[in-house]
């Protein structure tokens, strides 16, 4: 079991505050960032999501170094489904919870 209290990890952590904080200020930091291409601007706006997404596949699919499939794979797959078919972020995330909520359930059941 991976102990929760683990320091060896904070400096990983404030750099990679740092890097969200420079990505989100930039903006407001570098005056005319407004006008960089249209591309460069729709990566910049989609670092915070990806950054998001890949931590938590890493917590959802990854358990003890191993590939793990269980109620919260299925629930991201649900979620993802409904979201991108309703359009809308929080119907996702609300069907992937009960989704994980009615598996965990039943699978202990």
């Amino acid at each position: 079991m991976i102990d929760p209290l683990r320091t060896d990890l904070v400096p990983l952590a404030i750099l990679g505050g740092i890097g969200t904080y420079a990505a989100r200020a930039l903006p407001l930091l570098a005056p005319g960032a407004d006008r960089l291409p249209a591309p460069v601007l729709a990566y910049l706006r989609l670092i915070g999501p990806a950054v998001l997404g890949a931590i938590a596949a890493a917590n959802v699919f990854v358990a003890d170094a191993s590939l793990r499939v269980g109620p919260e794979a299925a629930a991201v797959v649900v979620g993802a489904l409904i979201g991108r078919w309703r359009g809308s972020l929080l119907v996702g995330m609300a069907a992937s919870v009960i989704a994980v909520l009615l598996l965990r359930a039943t699978i202990a059941a």
